[in-house]
């Protein structure tokens, strides 16, 4: 391996476990304080909702630098996902309902941003694109419910790709870039997608027998 290969590794070694002191540091502070880790996944609500009321006020003079702020205030809003869970952990409050807490408000904070580019849409006179934006919405939501829905009959279903992280990562793209328009397109199919990928891994995994009717089956 060449000297700059060796370099590149080591700066981006370093980057990375400075990063993690940094993170368990943080999480050690905020477990000091008692804060609980429900106002921590409660607060990246908030932030996406100060992202998408960004989304919503720019205009067609302001759209770059309004959707550039929103991006980076989306990247904010990870640390929150970050850290909610690990300061649960490090206090020992780890609950069934802050699972289901984190997951509930991470539904909203997804549709938070989506109807922000709902508003901005409406309010530029782009028909088009605020259907696309509401068909996003819903969609994201929908990749989100068939998992839920399905690991409640078969236990698990993790297949496909359009999730949570990826839709961020896409809407943060689009968001610094001005690029929003391919990135909702891309959104939008690829969730469609995984959702008939899940319904359809659902459906085979529904068509075996039933532990009771297979040992019944047997005994006989």
């Amino acid at each position: 391996m060449s000297r700059h290969s060796w370099a590149s590794m080591s700066w981006t070694s370093a980057f990375g476990r400075a990063c993690g002191v940094l993170l368990d540091t943080i999480v050690s502070w905020l477990a000091l304080s008692r804060i609980n880790p429900n106002v921590l996944t409660f607060m990246g609500l908030v932030v996406n909702t100060w992202a998408a009321i960004l989304f919503g006020s720019a205009t067609a003079l302001t759209q770059r630098r309004m959707f550039f702020y929103a991006g980076l205030v989306i990247i904010f809003s990870g640390f929150f996902d970050l850290v909610d869970g690990q300061v649960a952990r490090a206090t020992n409050r780890v609950t069934r309902f802050g699972a289901f807490f984190d997951s509930v408000v991470d539904r909203y904070s997804d549709a938070s941003q989506f109807l922000g580019l709902l508003v901005f849409y409406a309010r530029g006179d782009k028909f088009f694109y605020v259907v696309l934006a509401a068909f996003v919405m819903i969609s994201a939501i929908m990749v989100s419910y068939t998992r839920a829905r399905a690991e409640s009959l078969i236990g698990s279903c993790r297949v496909g790709f359009m999730e949570r992280p990826e839709r961020l990562v896409l809407v943060i793209i689009g968001a610094l870039f001005n690029r929003m328009a391919p990135v909702l397109w891309v959104i939008a199919v690829l969730s469609t997608l995984t959702v008939i990928h899940r319904m359809r891994y659902t459906w085979t995994r529904t068509q075996d027998a039933p532990p009771a009717a297979a040992k019944a089956g047997q005994a006989a």
